[in-house]
């Protein structure tokens, strides 16, 4: 059989049941590490709960991420997770989905094995969010998640530093109240409230344009121009503020 007559048979089995995003919804990309806890616990044992070192390394690979081939206005990281917001006007590949997905998933896994050395690899999904709310909602409830996160992480390598089991822990950690989980750290000499916000709120990166000092190559003359730069925001904004805070990202 022809080359050609082979391709018009077999293509259709690849492309059958390709999803397109729809004109006009918002979307966001959120991707995980996969068997993060065995690779970050065991094979490379970073400082526990929180790890400025990984946390490095997830922010360098939302950078690249940002700058891979698609319009990312905004992204976040948190734990092990990453969530880009995509340009409205994104179009690539005419928002094919199994292309959003295969290539941010490869592209992250790539870049972060790069750099950790060693083999990490991540998931990858894509909320279709109708109305500007629900991109507000969503990086809110991501937000809202790191927060929880980081409280129970942090009362759960307490009671862990002092002997309990890793079973012991989790359940006595999983029957506190928050307010009871704020005492608990503050009873060993912790306030919650003063530990570093990335740790509390995660971590944003967003394009900013900055003045640079250039030449007009005609006149010869010193003028101020403006570079775009990637920008890392290690002290996101608190409740609705951070909801605004995404909105201008969106209207910029």
């Amino acid at each position: 059989m022809k080359f050609n007559d082979l391709d018009a048979r077999l293509r259709v089995y690849e492309t059958a049941h390709d999803h397109c995003a729809l004109p006009g919804l918002y979307l966001v990309a959120r991707l995980d590490g996969r068997g993060f806890t065995r690779l970050t616990k065991e094979l490379h044992p970073f400082e526990r709960p929180f790890d400025a070192r990984f946390r490095d390394l997830m922010v360098a690979t939302v950078a690249h991420l940002m700058q891979c081939g698609f319009r990312i206005r905004y992204g976040f990281t948190e734990s092990d997770e990453i969530s880009l917001l995509l340009d409205p006007a994104e179009n690539t590949f005419g928002r094919k989905l199994r292309k959003y997905h295969s290539i941010l998933a490869g592209e992250a896994s790539a870049k972060f094995s790069l750099l950790l050395g060693d083999l990490g690899s991540f998931d990858c999904r894509i909320a279709q969010l109708p109305r500007l709310s629900d991109v507000d909602d969503y990086f809110r409830w991501r937000a809202e998640d790191a927060l929880r996160n980081a409280l129970n992480a942090h009362c759960y390598w307490q009671l862990r530093d002092e002997g309990q089991s890793p079973a012991a822990a989790t359940a006595a950690v999983s029957g506190l109240s928050t307010a009871a989980k704020n005492e608990l750290l503050f009873q060993r000499g912790i306030n919650f409230n003063n530990l570093p916000a990335w740790q509390k709120r995660g971590v944003g990166l967003y394009w900013m344009e900055e003045p640079h000092q250039g030449v007009n190559p005609l006149k010869k003359e010193a003028t101020l121009v403006a570079r775009r730069r990637l920008h890392t925001e290690y002290e996101l904004p608190v409740g609705p503020s951070y909801g605004v805070f995404i909105q201008q990202l969106l209207a910029e």
